[in-house]
């Protein structure tokens, strides 16, 4: 939910208003920070290794993917 303040004006002068905003959350695919949370997850679990960044980080978008896929088909 996200607060936005509206202007609008009337013959008195311009009145601030703040409206609750719900903007629906379409979740097609896992979030930037879910991947960089995963990937981390991975670094540990594979010892540490450097070097190794951008494997983590794909395997753990592939992973993330495939379990929103799983849950749109349930």
């Amino acid at each position: 939910m996200r607060a936005k303040s509206v202007a609008a004006s009337s013959e008195s002068g311009a009145q601030v208003v703040d409206l609750e905003i719900l903007e629906p959350q379409l979740t097609t695919g896992p979030s930037f920070e879910e991947i960089q949370r995963r990937a981390y997850e991975l670094y540990v679990e594979r010892g540490c290794v450097q070097g190794c960044d951008q494997d983590n980080w794909l395997e753990a978008e592939r992973e993330l993917k495939q379990g929103y896929q799983r849950s749109s088909l349930a």
